[in-house]
């Protein structure tokens, strides 16, 4: 039941002033939406609109979409001034197949299908250009996104290229548990407005080709390790192919670290950046050219976002009087196996990283635990070398 209160009549008695009236309602104030989520309807949807009886009666809620725009990540929002339309921000998602590029839009829910070949992706940029949106999100799919990225960047749009796991986690918390192509496009689209991703730039053609020839290494390497691997039981027929191969992936490996060396001489930046880095003690070549093509950020970031960003920063776990333990996780695998290389030799041959090992040691941490701090701590002087320009002294350890 519902009261609201009604004027006197002409005729009643000034005494009684404004009387209760008794207006039914819908037995249940709350009810599960028709689409089926999980909610509630707001409070005074199922009261009757506004009529010329009963004027104070509330009107039904607007639905979401009426209410205008939600607030972003800092708690900004549009304000929507009665008589006058404001254009809204616009966020494209776009989920990348082999085959199909799927884009959905935010907030009015347009949605579209391109192939994913120079055909499709320039209709999808004739459609894009003319939404001029505010962020377009994109999930690294180990590669497949490449071509649609370099061609929103080169059309000046605001491309980010986003963590799938992040999307997913994000998806979960929306309560999206169901999972197609248009469905992860529009998941990208809402995770675009609501985190705003930040945008970086994509690398260029010829930092393509390196970080290419960087992981067709890491291929070759761990294809002849598993050859190696199978030569120790291969019969006397199988072992002579085993040789082989073994044999012509060696020459492939020498191939791929020449094409790497002149690549890398190429570019006057990559080889001052080379000849920094090969300076400290631990890192060689191999290392070297891992930092310079998988993590261009180094020199430009703070050296807690550095360590973030590599994924050698420990994680917090804590809740109430419950202290977890401290692990990393995610970030870059690749610079993270190149610095875990490095700390084998800088524990034996780099004094300040050596001294700064044994000091944990000392201290009862673990054997892995105390190399992740090294592996940190040498990520921290790569990163102040870079970033002032100077070359590998003790001192640049202790500063």
């Amino acid at each position: 039941m519902l009261c609201v209160a009604r004027p006197k009549r002409n005729g009643e008695n000034s005494a009684q002033g404004f009387r209760p009236v008794l207006r039914q309602t819908a037995p249940c104030m709350f009810r599960k939406p028709k689409s089926g989520g999980v909610g509630r309807t707001p409070l005074g949807s199922e009261i009757p609109s506004r009529s010329k009886d009963h004027p104070t009666t509330l009107a039904p809620s607007q639905p979401e979409q009426a209410r205008g725009p939600q607030p972003d990540s800092q708690g900004r929002a549009e304000r929507v001034h009665r008589g006058t339309t404001m254009t809204t921000a616009c966020f494209v998602g776009i989920d990348v197949s082999k085959d199909h590029l799927d884009l959905h839009a935010r907030p009015d829910g347009s949605a579209a299908r391109y192939t994913n070949d120079p055909t499709g992706i320039a209709a999808l940029l004739a459609r894009v250009g003319e939404r001029a949106p505010e962020r377009i999100v994109l999930e690294a799919t180990g590669g497949f996104e490449g071509a649609v990225a370099a061609a929103l960047a080169a059309a000046g749009h605001p491309v980010a290229v986003v963590n799938p796991r992040q999307v997913r986690d994000f998806a979960r918390a929306t309560g999206k548990f169901a999972k197609t192509d248009a469905i992860d496009a529009a998941v990208l689209a809402h995770f675009a407005e609501a985190i705003r991703p930040e945008v970086r730039a994509l690398p260029g053609a010829e930092a393509v080709a390196l970080a290419g020839l960087v992981d067709r290494r890491r291929q070759l390497l761990e294809m002849r390790t598993a050859e190696a691997n199978r030569l120790a039981l291969a019969t006397a027929r199988v072992a002579t192919s085993v040789r082989a191969h073994i044999a012509w992936l060696s020459k492939q490996l020498d191939q791929v670290d020449k094409e790497l060396a002149e690549l890398i001489e190429a570019r006057p930046v990559w080889r001052a950046k080379d000849d920094l880095l090969q300076g400290v003690p631990g890192i060689g070549p191999v290392v070297s050219r891992v930092l310079v093509s998988e993590l261009p950020e180094l020199g430009t970031l703070s050296n807690k976002r550095i360590a973030s960003l590599v994924g050698v920063a420990p994680m917090s776990r804590d809740s109430g009087r419950m202290s977890g333990t401290r692990s990393i996780a995610g970030g870059r695998a690749g610079v993270r196996s190149g610095l875990y290389m490095a700390i084998l030799s800088a524990v034996r041959y780099n004094e300040p990283i050596r001294a700064f090992y044994q000091k944990r040691r000392k201290a009862g941490k673990a054997i892995k635990v105390a190399q992740v701090a090294a592996m940190r701590k040498l990520l921290v002087i790569l990163n102040a070398m870079i970033r002032d320009n100077k070359p590998w002294t003790p001192n640049v350890a202790t500063a």
